[in-house]
């Protein structure tokens, strides 16, 4: 029971970083000023995988999928440890999240400029924080966010710089696709690792304090 509980308990934590920091990430792409890094990459190769193909069944978060579990098998090879069952439900609900938040909010992210920037910061911020809550619920991280983690582990470098390095190759791959890149792109590269850090501390002493409360160690 103990075990069911702590497993239960880091789920939920995860489940509700991934949540907010999808929902950052739906802000940027319906922004339209330049989608978050790693949705560049995952829209330039959706939008040519629909050229090539044609295929009607193709979308954005379906896409999300298939990279993640791409992801996930290098990550196997690479160091499997990093690897947890919060990896396999980033991976698998990462990109319908993006989809649902998609059906909701595209009506209300309207033409008008101020809005689009608003949802543009927006997204900067809430997509930072709900990164280190996935981070730190230590149930396993998203397979996107692992590359910079693991990158960052192995060669003992910080974290927001390796983010940042991380953040700029999506970009120019994504961007070569055909994804779409703006001014929202460059804010998401050079300032989600720096936040991050600013994050990072401040929700594991609120995890921690949760888990500690819920009896987990």
């Amino acid at each position: 029971m103990d075990f069911l509980k702590k497993w239960a308990v880091k789920i939920v934590t995860l489940m509700v970083g991934l949540t907010i920091a999808h929902l950052g990430c739906t802000l940027f792409i319906l922004s339209n000023l330049g989608n978050d890094p790693y949705n560049v990459l995952i829209q330039g190769l959706y939008r040519t995988l629909l050229n090539l193909t044609g295929l009607s069944v193709l979308t954005h978060g379906r896409v999300h999928v298939v990279i993640c579990v791409v992801i996930v098998l290098v990550l196997l090879i690479v160091d499997k440890s990093y690897i947890k069952i919060g990896t396999l439900l980033c991976m698998l609900f990462g990109g319908p999240i993006i989809d649902v938040f998609t059906v909701l909010l595209q009506n209300i992210i309207t033409d008008s400029m101020i809005v689009r920037i608003i949802a543009m910061a927006l997204g900067s911020v809430i997509l930072a924080f709900g990164m280190t809550i996935v981070i730190k619920s230590d149930c396993g991280t998203g397979p996107n966010d692992l590359v910079a983690v693991v990158i960052s582990d192995k060669s003992k470098k910080n974290f927001g710089v390796i983010r940042i390095i991380v953040d700029i190759c999506f970009v120019v791959i994504g961007f070569l696709l055909s994804g779409t890149v703006g001014v929202g792109t460059l804010c998401c590269a050079f300032l989600v690792g720096p936040v991050a850090n600013i994050f990072m501390p401040f929700n594991e002493k609120i995890i921690n304090a949760i888990y500690e409360k819920a009896g987990i160690n």
